[in-house]
């Protein structure tokens, strides 16, 4: 399955007032991966396709309710992230790939805006912190793609809430010639996410400012649906 993403233009400006977000094309791997009960889907995207300097990956939750689990596990369940100069068609290829060491999940290098939750709601979304405003890394780990595909013993993972958004500040900005871009949904239900590259060296800054940045990538999307 190979899906465009359109739009996301005015999420960067809203960031640095010159600077401009990539849509990316991204196409689903065969097979799935994750944890002991794997079960997570892998999209590629080619970063070659970026002319500028990558800073900031943002990746939002696009809102469609259709199929969506409730509480919790509300909105686009994301396993891990990476990027790597391995071209793979597989899920499992992906997981085993080395990454590019420009991503801590500690602190500022994360920001996220939690969505909402489809009824009857949890305190917090799954994989956050104890506020529910960040993530818990201890518990989404999303240096590997280790989800555990359950709602009755779920780990691995960070669940975004309905129109939730969440940006990794790299640690070094890179270019993306010869880099692909993964990114897991846990659960291999078609979940829609985006994804929105920042390509000037600037960060994303304080969750306030993140929420806005949603108004500018709503246009993404891959067909989603949730399964039982």
């Amino acid at each position: 399955m190979r899906v465009q993403m359109t739009g996301g233009v005015l999420a960067a400006m809203l960031i640095a007032g010159s600077a401009q977000a990539v849509p990316l094309s991204f196409t689903k791997l065969d097979g799935v991966t994750g944890g002991d009960i794997a079960n997570t889907a892998v999209f590629k995207a080619d970063l070659s396709t970026i002319d500028g300097i990558i800073a900031s990956i943002i990746i939002r939750d696009s809102g469609l309710p259709s199929g969506s689990s409730p509480g919790q596990f509300s909105g686009f369940d994301l396993d891990a992230i990476k990027i790597s100069a391995t071209d793979c068609a597989t899920a499992a290829c992906a997981a085993a790939a080395a990454g590019l060491d420009v991503f801590s999940f500690l602190g500022s290098s994360v920001v996220f805006t939690p969505g909402t939750q489809a009824a009857p709601a949890d305190p917090k979304l799954f994989g956050t912190n104890a506020a529910g405003t960040g993530l818990d890394n201890g518990v989404a780990t999303l240096g590997a793609f280790d989800g555990e595909s359950s709602t009755v013993t779920p780990d691995g993972f960070i669940s975004l809430g309905d129109n939730g958004v969440i940006a990794f500040n790299l640690t070094s900005a890179i270019s993306g010639l010869g880099y692909f871009l993964y990114i897991g949904e846990v659960g291999d239900n078609g979940e829609v996410a985006a994804s929105d590259i920042q390509v000037l060296p600037t960060r994303v800054p304080e969750p306030g400012m993140l929420g806005l940045l949603g108004i500018g990538i709503a246009g993404f999307g891959l067909m989603r649906r949730r399964a039982a």
